[in-house]
C-alpha cells in the first residue's frame, strides 16, 4: 500500500522523506489511519538508491528489496500477532516460519529480538544508504526489552536510523520518548476518508467510518470482514433481543460493546451517539445500569488477551448487555 493508495499520506511522506538531523524518530498515529504504511514508505525512501524529495522512486533495486521485505539494511521488529493481523506486513509475514498452532501468537516485542536487532545495527550496511530499524508497535516492548534498546537509541552506530511507531507515546518509557524526535500523523478528515472508502467499494461509508472511530483502514477491514453498515445499524437491537453476536474475537467484541455503552450513555444524557447511527441506540435506559455495565466491560478489557473460552464469554457479555440496555 502506497501514498497513492492512501492519498492523505502524500503530504507527510513528502515532508519527512528528508528528515531533520538526528537518528531516532517517534511516529505516533493510529494504525487505522495508515501510520504503519507511512513508516514502511519512509524506511523505503531513506534506503532508496535514487534519493529524491517526495518519497521513494519505487523502481530501483533498493525499493524492490524494501517492498519485498528482503532489504538487508531494513529490519522490522513486530510481534507475531501484528505480523498476522496487518495486511501491510504480508511480505514480512511470508518470511517467518509458520506459527505453532499450539500456542497463541505473541503480542510482545521480546528482549531476544531487540538484542538481535542491536547486533544487526553494528554490522556494516550492505548498500550505500545506511540502515533503518523499524519498531511497530514500539509500545509492545516490555521494560526489559525497552531498557535493552536504550543505549543503541541514544548512541546508534553510524548510519543507523531508528523509527518507532505507536498510537500512544505515553505507553513508552519516558527514557525512550526523550531520545526521539516526535512526528504526529494527522489522519484524514471525514470527507476525505468517506470519499476514499466509497472508492474502495464500501457501501454507506459514513456509517462504518463512525463505527471505526474515524479510522478509514479499520472501517475498510470491517467491511471486508462482512460487518457492513446494515449489520452495524441493526446491532444494538440485536443485542437487546439476545439475537446473538457477529463472529468476532473476544477483544473486538468488548471494544464494540464499549462503543455501544458509550452511545447509550450519550443518548440517555440527551446527547447524540458517536459510533452508531441516530435512532439505532435504545433510549430511556438507566444511566446507573449503564455505568455498572461500563465498569464490567472495562474489567474484561483489561484482560482482553486472556485465553478466554469465547462462547462462554460471548454469552456472558450478551447477558450483561441485555440487562444494561433494558428500558426503564
Amino acid at each position: 500500500m502506497t501514498d497513492t493508495d492512501l492519498p492523505w499520506l502524500a503530504a507527510p511522506l513528502a515532508q519527512w522523506t528528508t528528515p531533520p538531523r538526528g537518528h531516532a524518530w517517534l511516529l505516533h498515529g493510529a494504525a487505522g489511519d495508515g501510520a504503519l504504511e507511512l513508516a514502511l514508505r519512509l524506511a523505503q525512501a531513506w534506503l532508496c538508491d535514487n534519493r529524491q524529495p517526495g518519497g521513494p522512486c519505487g523502481v530501483c533495486a533498493s525499493c524492490h528489496l524494501s517492498q519485498t521485505a528482503l532489504h538487508p539494511d531494513l529490519l522490522l521488529l513486530a510481534p507475531e500477532a501484528h505480523l498476522a493481523e496487518h495486511p501491510a506486513l504480508a511480505a514480512w509475514r511470508a518470511r517467518e516460519d509458520a506459527p505453532d498452532g499450539k500456542r497463541k501468537p505473541s503480542r510482545d516485542i521480546k528482549v531476544d529480538a531487540v538484542r538481535h536487532a542491536i547486533d544487526w545495527s553494528h554490522a556494516s550496511a550492505s548498500r550505500s544508504q545506511g540502515k533503518v530499524m523499524l519498531l511497530f508497535p514500539a509500545d509492545a516492548m516490555n521494560a526489559v526489552a525497552s531498557n535493552a534498546l536504550l543505549k543503541t537509541l541514544e548512541e546508534p552506530p553510524a548510519g543507523v536510523r531508528l523509527l518507532l511507531v505507536t498510537d500512544d507515546p505515553e505507553r513508552l518509557l519516558p527514557t525512550l520518548r526523550s531520545r526521539c524526535q516526535r512526528w504526529r500523523l494527522q489522519g484524514p478528515d471525514a470527507a476525505t476518508a468517506t470519499a476514499w472508502l466509497q472508492a474502495q467499494g464500501v457501501a454507506e461509508p459514513q456509517v462504518l467510518l463512525a463505527a471505526a472511530g474515524g479510522l478509514p483502514l479499520t472501517a475498510r477491514a470491517w467491511a471486508a470482514g462482512g460487518l457492513d453498515a446494515a449489520a452495524w445499524r441493526a446491532l444494538p437491537r440485536q443485542v437487546v433481543r439476545g439475537a446473538g453476536l457477529p463472529d468476532l474475537p473476544p477483544p473486538q467484541w468488548v471494544a464494540v460493546l464499549l462503543k455501544l455503552c458509550h452511545d447509550a450513555m450519550a443518548v440517555a444524557a440527551g446527547a447524540p451517539p458517536r459510533y452508531f447511527p441516530p435512532g439505532s441506540v435504545p433510549e430511556a435506559v438507566s444511566l446507573t445500569r449503564l455505568d455498572a455495565w461500563r465498569g464490567a466491560l472495562l474489567a474484561v478489557a483489561a484482560h482482553a488477551e486472556h485465553p478466554w473460552h469465547a462462547p462462554l464469554l460471548t454469552e456472558r457479555l450478551l447477558a450483561q448487555a441485555q440487562a444494561a440496555l433494558r428500558v426503564k
